[in-house]
């Protein structure tokens, strides 16, 4: 993990599209600003982890329901 300091409008860069910029600091709270391509996904890790336990399911559920149609 690299762990960077970087104080109110400053930025970080990742790669040459994503940048992450610092846009408040008050109290324990850091407002982010990301600027990337559209085709990006940018979600909350929290967003992200529900998104692939349902993705998770969903697949589980198709492969069920596909063997259930073979026995029938």
């Amino acid at each position: 993990m690299l762990v960077l300091s970087r104080k109110k409008d400053e930025s970080i860069m990742i790669g040459d599209q994503i940048e992450i910029k610092i846009l408040a600091v008050e109290g324990e709270q850091i407002k982010l600003g990301i600027v990337a391509p559209k085709t990006v996904k940018v979600h909350r890790s929290e967003v992200f982890q529900a998104i692939q336990a349902q993705n998770k399911e969903a697949l589980s559920s198709t492969t069920n329901f596909l063997a259930q149609l073979k026995k029938k």
